[in-house]
């Protein structure tokens, strides 16, 4: 079986090669299938987990239980994302939405590896002020768009973090993470599935024209991706990539 290097993770990927050796030995591959928890709102940090595939999801729970997706995140960052700032408890639930695997180094490790290695927390921070641009342009579209759009943005980021074109992915999953009612995801589907920009079938969907799919989102996507390539850009010399577009 292929285990993909902990630099398929684009954070690791652009560590110092100092920094990277600090960190190689720390690091344990996991194998995450759907729907196993990362961690769950108030309880103790217990790993940092640095994906090479697959996508998660940190969700906001309301009291009487009612579930929406605050941000996704795969290759381009790390989770919890409140370890970087020494909090021990999840302040997040996050679940695996789409199977992958990946690395994951002990809270108190990760702690350490911050408060030594200047070079490693300055990405740390880095990859953090992009995710928080990712959440606040999530509530943003939550409020402004409309469900069409709101799905397509979603999908572009999952398409971003995937290897590949297709996403199995489910309506009632959609529903819960955009926190809307499951008719609204299917007609939402017809719609895009009408213009062309995806394929969808009971718990998969493809993407066509992501082109195109890109111009129907408009000012929806684009701007958090743009935000992680600039803020990433001083320790590579390159421009990076977090989209496919």
């Amino acid at each position: 079986m292929h285990v993909a290097p902990p630099t398929d993770n684009k954070l690791l990927a652009i560590l110092a090669a100092e920094n990277l050796a600090q960190v190689i030995p720390q690091l344990e591959h996991i194998d995450l299938p759907r729907g196993i928890w990362l961690g769950e709102y108030g309880k103790p940090i217990e790993h940092v987990y640095f994906l090479t595939d697959g996508i998660g999801s940190a969700l906001l729970t309301s009291p009487e239980g009612h579930k929406a997706e605050a941000g996704v995140f795969g290759c381009d960052g790390y989770i919890p994302s409140s370890a970087v700032s020494g909090v021990e408890y999840n302040i997040y639930d996050i679940r695996m939405q789409i199977e992958g695997s990946g690395y994951r180094v002990p809270y108190e490790q990760f702690r350490q590896l911050m408060e030594s290695s200047r070079g490693f927390s300055k990405v740390m921070i880095r990859a953090i002020e992009a995710f928080s641009v990712q959440l606040g342009y999530t509530a943003l579209s939550n409020a402004v768009h409309d469900t069409n759009v709101r799905l397509a943005r979603w999908l572009l980021m999952c398409h971003d973090r995937v290897k590949g074109d297709e996403l199995p992915l489910t309506h009632d999953f959609i529903a819960m993470m955009l926190a809307v009612r499951r008719p609204s995801v299917t007609t939402a589907l017809h719609v895009l599935e009408g213009n062309r920009f995806i394929y969808a079938e009971r718990g998969r969907i493809t993407m066509r024209d992501r082109e195109a799919l890109e111009e129907f989102a408009s000012d929806a996507y684009g701007r958090p991706e743009a935000e992680w390539r600039r803020l990433m850009a001083d320790f590579s010399g390159k421009e990076l990539q977090i989209s496919k577009g």
